[in-house]
This record gives structure tokens, sequence and C-alpha cells, in this order.
């Protein structure tokens, strides 16, 4: 049965078929145009490489050591008085002869003018006996005299002879010790503080007055271990000797406030033991010291050649990353494919890292975009110039108001 009603209703709604027709046309137009947007690749990304630098470089092993002055002199009496005079300031620097101590000389030249009227004394009676001799040689030729009375005289001769010799090496004596009253610098360097004030009673060779170290040149001393002096010992057999003795091998240091290793020395003393307690033997480098920047007891770090010259491929030290033991670098080959290569790491120079082994000459590292490189993934590679620059497509004009003529 049909409703009277229906006929109405069903004119509105066929009036309103191509408007829907229409909306559901561009629906599915939508969805498709979607649908082709998410199955497009998304465009690969870009990253920057560069080409391994290749250098000769040598191989540097870092110690840590002190400084130790050349020479080091205790002062300190030869003979025994009261300290009459101190020349110096606490902390001088001081040069070889200058005047440091005065003992009382009073005593000392005493003892001098003593020894020279004791020596005159011997002299006259040497020459008194000289003379007597001489008359008893005419005498016993005319045998006024016996023989035994001329041997006599010989003897006495002899006797004045010895005893000028003995009031010479009296005299000699005790101008030495009068000298000695005057503590001179044997040496040049900084004295350090005095121990002993004027007034004071020293003795001979027992109290401490002051010390004086050298400055320039200055020592540096350090320890390597028994590994290290093997490695070292098999290149000079080899007639490439890093740590030479004789003082030809270039060493460079820093100190513990500063970053590159900027004074230059030379090494010149290996030790002929190794400590039996440390496994350890003891290795010494001579820096130049004009302006006394360095100080004996002084901390530094030094380092050392520990091979000959070889070429190697360096490259940016941020572009290698760490896979927990191992080290790697992302390389772009022919087809732009980025793969992962382990290395071996040598020393820092500069801001590039030596690569001992691992990589090729011709090999293109990634240096920038590494979050965004994927092993196995393509990308889109940046030349970055050796002074920095990155070859790519040249930029559009920056965008800015236009002036018009």
């Amino acid at each position: 049965m049909v409703r009277p009603d229906s006929e109405p209703m069903t004119k509105p709604f066929l009036a309103r078929l191509p408007i829907l027709a229409s909306a559901l046309a561009l629906a599915v137009l939508l969805a498709a145009c979607n649908e082709a947007q998410q199955a497009a690749a998304p465009p690969d990304p870009a990253v920057t490489v560069a080409p391994a630098v290749r250098r000769t470089v040598v191989d540097r092993d870092e110690y840590v050591g002190r400084f130790v002055a050349v020479d080091s002199v205790d002062i300190r009496a030869r003979v025994t008085g009261y300290l009459d005079q101190v020349h110096f300031t606490d902390g001088q620097m001081v040069k070889q002869g200058d005047l440091l101590f005065t003992i009382d000389r009073r005593p000392f030249q005493t003892a001098l003018d003593q020894a020279k009227a004791t020596l005159a004394q011997a002299r006259a009676n040497l020459a008194f006996a000289e003379a007597d001799l001489a008359r008893g040689a005419q005498l016993v030729r005319d045998k006024t005299i016996t023989d035994q009375v001329f041997e006599q005289r010989t003897q006495a001769k002899a006797v004045a002879a010895s005893a000028v010799a003995a009031q010479e090496a009296a005299v000699r004596q005790a101008t030495l010790d009068l000298g000695f009253t005057e503590l001179r610098a044997p040496i040049d360097g900084r004295i350090g503080d005095r121990r002993v004030s004027p007034g004071n009673l020293v003795s001979g060779n027992n109290i401490l007055l002051a010390t004086i170290v050298s400055l320039d040149p200055i020592r540096f001393e350090f320890t390597f271990d028994e590994a290290a002096y093997i490695r070292y010992e098999r290149l000079a057999a080899g007639g490439k000797d890093m740590t030479s003795r004789n003082g030809s091998a270039l060493v460079s240091l820093k100190l513990i406030d500063e970053q590159d290793f900027v004074h230059q020395g030379r090494m010149d003393f290996v030790d002929n033991v190794i400590d039996r307690s440390s496994g350890t033997i003891r290795g010494r480098a001579v820096f130049a010291n004009p302006n006394h920047a360095f100080t004996p007891g002084m901390f530094g770090r030094i380092r050392v050649p520990g091979s000959p010259p070889y070429a190697a491929l360096l490259v940016p030290d941020a572009a290698i990353g760490t896979e927990q033991a191992r080290k790697y670098v992302l390389v772009v080959d022919a087809d732009n494919t980025v793969r992962q290569k382990y290395v071996t790491l040598g020393e820092l120079s500069g801001d590039l890292r030596v690569i001992k082994s691992g990589i090729d000459a011709d090999d293109h590292v990634i240096v920038d975009g590494l979050m965004r490189a994927r092993v196995g993934q393509k990308v889109r590679p940046q030349e970055q110039q050796r002074d920095g620059a990155v070859s790519a497509a040249p930029a559009a004009p920056a965008a800015g108001p236009q002036v018009k003529n």
C-alpha cells in the first residue's frame, strides 16, 4: 500500500542527487591526492662531505713530569766564625761571583799575619843555614873542620828549608781561610731565602746558609714504561732514534694552564737502568728559559716523538663516531649511499684526527649532517672545500624591499 504523501518527499531528494554526487567525487579526488602524496618518497637528506687530508705526521707520546735545575748548590761556610753580613735579598737573581755572606774576618786576618811572620823567621833561619854551609864547604876542604861538623851544617840547612816550606803552606792555608770568610755565588741563578741571620756562629760545612738553583737552561724529567722504552730502542736499532741521548730529538711541552704544546726543547738523557719498583725509566729534556717562566719543581706535560715520519690521512675530529669500544666514520660511496667504516685513530692535530687505518684516500667522509645520515641510505652530498666553504647550488637572492627607479 503506497502512502499518499510519498510523492512529495521523492522530488526534493532527486533534486539533491547531483550535489551529492559532486561532493562524493570531490572527496574521492582528495583522498586519491593524499594517498599519492603519502606514497611519494621524501627527498634524500643533504649532508656535507670532505675528502681525507693527506699529510706527513709523527706519532707522539705524552708524559707528565716536572722541571729540575741543571745546577743546584747549597751555600755552606767552609770556616767557623760569626756571620757578619748578608749581601743579597731573599729570592733575587745572582751572578757567579756575587758576594752573598761575610764572616767576621778579624781572627783569620790575625792568623794570616802570624803565619807570614813565622814564614819570615823561617826564611831568615834558612839564609843563615845556607851561609854557614857555604863557609863549611871551604873549611872542610882546608881540614879546618871535620866532616861531621860539615854534615851537621848540611842537615841544619835542610831543616831550615823544610821549615820554610811548612810556613809557606801555613800562609797559603791562612790566606784560603781568610778568603773563605767571603761566600760568593758559584753559579748564575736564583737564590732562596737566608737560613741564618747575622750574629750567629756558623760552623764550617754544617749549617745551610742558602740555596741557589740555575734557571736557564732548565731540565724536564719524566718517566716512561718499559714497553715504550723497548719500542724506542727497536726504532733506534733501525736507525730511527726517537729519544736520542745526544740532544737531537725535538720535543714539545705545555704547562698545566696551557692548551697547546708551545714550548720546544730537545732530549738529552735517558737513564741506564729501569726502576725495579715501578718498571719505568727516567728520561730528560732541556728547554731554554730566558724569561724564567719555568721553575724547578713545576709540573708539565711533555710530548716526545713515538714513531718515524709517515704519510697519514686526517679527517675532522667531529666526523668520528663511537660504537661501544670502536670508532667509525660515515662515508658516501659512488652511488651516494652511506657506508660505515671502522677506523683506528691516531693523535689530534688541531681539529683534524689522524686515521691510521680504516679509510682510503678517495673516501668522502661525512662531516656535517651525521644525525640525518643512516647506513645504507642515499643522501645528497655537498662537497666541503679546504677553506670550509660548501659547494652547492647557487643560493637564491635574499628577500628584501625592492627599490624602484
